[in-house]
């Protein structure tokens, strides 16, 4: 194709021109962009190689007198300027090419992991990216790694889990999809699969081209909910994230914070880790009703006092609040690796204030807050009832959060109040000092959000 204009002096005026000028322009600058990344590559190993020469090599060649220390540190410095600015024009490049393929100005490619616990509101703000056209979202990728790989509680073994989680976390940021085929029980086959958890709450799985045909006679044990699509295709589910401009993820199995300082630094992401912290008297309660049979010991000694609790119980819960504490304390010194990348977040905040703190959550990340978001929120955050099902979306926000405090038993608040405290202080949760505090809607069991939660 003919480009009629005059050649620019610059290679800013050059992309310019194509970009006005033809759609096949987006090609003419990847290009470009490689052949220029791949000169300046040659060009710096060249440097690199003759500055980590010894200082005597360097003066024989100059034939000039070296000092050992200023050549060592020259060499130093030579090579961290040609890294630093290798490294700007490459990621400038790179934003550059991204403008020219898209429509409008779509910004750099953003990392958006949600880390939370269960029963702490994780399933309704994930929805927050879910609405999101320009993001590929993904809901609890990580079930299928902790039902394959069987690790003990502690020690070793936690690290172990930790690494593997982070492993993969890497991996499905990098739409590598494939990753999971290794998890998925029944293994996949021709890379298709039923089985891939939860399908039906990631928008992106449930769309075109993504969502092939239905097949007669298989069984989708996760089916899409508003349409019928036939079995997961993972190598189109991998292809339709990197079309994606945004990747977000949300998982309640990753939390220990200090193991994601590899992915934060790798430089093909550029993660922002949302923290999501709850009441633990909130997470207790509700947990107790979504898996009913894994508390039966804490129900019957709430309201029977016929079975003593197990010191081993009380010990868990104080493991998960620890944890959480943990994690939160580090993000909120603000290390040099995880400054502007970690953002703190009440699930009490968000339900009292959902289109705000999704606003604050956005900027943080760096992303455009769409209409069908601010539609979706208003929808499902003004519901007369709460939604049925424990992971429904669908409430009342503003008047459910705290509704767990009329109907906990004040002795099943202490308990979690001792084990908790730090935590608890931590994130601003008021103690009951007796059953009528804890039953009082009039005073407040939290207090005001600190604007240091962003980092």
């Amino acid at each position: 194709m003919e480009i009629r204009c005059a050649l620019p002096q610059d290679i800013r005026e050059l992309l310019h021109c194509l970009k006005i000028r033809s759609k096949y322009a987006v090609l003419l600058v990847f290009i470009i962009s490689l052949v220029i990344i791949e000169k300046e590559n040659n060009f710096i190993s060249r440097v690199s190689d003759k500055l980590k020469q010894s200082p005597q090599a360097l003066a024989e060649a100059n034939s000039t007198e070296v000092s050992p220390a200023l050549a060592e540190n020259g060499s130093l410095a030579s090579l961290q300027e040609l890294d630093a600015a290798f490294s700007q024009m490459r990621k400038h490049l790179y934003n550059i090419t991204l403008q020219l393929a898209g429509d409008g100005d779509p910004g750099p490619r953003r990392h958006v992991l949600l880390m939370a616990t269960t029963r702490t509101g994780s399933s309704f703000v994930g929805e927050f990216f879910n609405q999101q056209g320009s993001i590929f979202y993904l809901f609890e990728p990580l079930w299928h790694v902790e039902k394959t790989v069987t690790f003990l509680p502690g020690g070793a073994s936690a690290v172990g889990s930790a690494l593997v989680y982070r492993d993969v976390l890497k991996q499905l940021l990098l739409c590598d999809l494939y990753i999971l085929e290794n998890f998925i029980s029944p293994a996949p086959e021709g890379h298709l699969t039923p089985f891939l958890f939860r399908r039906g709450s990631s928008r992106s799985l449930c769309e075109d081209p993504v969502c092939t045909p239905s097949t007669k006679k298989v069984f989708e044990k996760y089916y899409c909910k508003n349409r019928r699509c036939g079995p997961l295709n993972i190598t189109l589910a991998a292809e339709a994230c990197r079309r994606k401009q945004h990747v977000a993820l949300k998982t309640v199995r990753i939390r220990q914070l200090e193991f994601l300082q590899p992915l934060v630094e790798d430089p093909r992401l550029d993660l922002r880790i949302i923290q999501l912290v709850r009441d633990p008297r909130a997470v207790l309660a509700s947990r107790m009703v979504a898996f009913s049979g894994k508390y039966e010991t804490w129900k019957k000694w709430a309201s029977e006092g016929e079975a003593p609790l197990r010191e081993e119980e009380v010990q868990r819960l104080r493991g998960n609040c620890e944890s959480i504490r943990v994690s939160a304390e580090l993000g909120l010194r603000r290390p040099g690796w995880l400054r502007g990348h970690y953002m703190l977040v009440r699930y009490e905040d968000v339900a009292r204030a959902p289109l705000q703190k999704a606003r604050e959550m956005y900027r943080f990340a760096g992303l455009p807050l769409t209409p069908q978001v601010e539609e979706w929120i208003g929808k499902n955050t003004q519901a007369p009832r709460d939604g049925n099902g424990v992971y429904s979306t669908c409430k009342n926000s503003s008047e459910q959060f705290d509704k767990w405090r009329f109907s906990m038993p004040f002795k099943l608040a202490q308990v979690v109040q001792d084990a908790c405290a730090p935590a608890m202080q931590l994130f601003g949760y008021k103690l009951a000092s007796s059953p009528a505090a804890l039953a009082n809607r009039s005073f407040s069991l939290l207090e005001e959000a600190q604007p240091a939660w962003v980092t």
